[in-house]
């Protein structure tokens, strides 16, 4: 992942509401830069941040950084897992940083839904530009459950921003 802008992505964290007991989780092989500035935003509120990496040297390069810190979990994640959910736990805001590819897409958005809250977002970065890959990603999550997905284009030098709700009640 290429380096994010700090006050851009600050300015993007602005949709999470100020409220108690909020996690987060973040699939990113790489990008040492988001995962700090979202781990900051997290500590000074209190909220659980879950770092799923999908690349093993970005895990060994971050996990010894957060290993202290209560409310921040880095784990090993291969996206091969039969199911995503871990200790039973749900989330309201949900990143996606690592590359995905193709043929895999459609199991990763299903097996996020489960981990998902019923309202919750997935917010997916997408390299700036990528109209084709915009729409394969946007037809996916409405065959899979969710809504109002909508593009922030105009925020990042280098990302576009796909945001889709999931909603309550339906699929799984």
């Amino acid at each position: 992942m290429k380096n994010i802008e700090q006050d851009k992505l600050e300015k993007l964290l602005e949709i999470v509401p100020s409220s108690p007991a909020i996690r987060i989780a973040h699939f990113t092989d790489s990008g040492e830069m988001m995962t700090e500035i979202l781990s900051d935003f997290c500590q000074k509120r209190e909220y659980e941040y879950q770092i799923n990496c999908t690349d093993n040297s970005f895990f060994d390069h971050i996990s010894d950084k957060y290993k202290n810190m209560a409310n921040i979990k880095t784990t090993k994640f291969t996206l091969e897992r039969p199911r995503y959910m871990m200790q039973g736990k749900m989330y309201e805001y949900l990143f996606v940083t690592s590359s995905i590819n193709e043929e895999m897409r459609s199991d990763f958005i299903k097996k996020v839904h489960g981990i998902i809250k019923n309202a919750g977002n997935i917010l997916i970065f997408l390299p700036k530009g990528s109209y084709e890959e915009r729409y394969s990603w946007i037809t996916l999550l409405e065959e899979h459950y969710y809504v109002a997905s909508n593009t922030i284009d105009d925020l990042f030098e280098n990302y576009d921003v796909l945001i889709s709700k999931k909603m309550h009640g339906w699929g799984g």
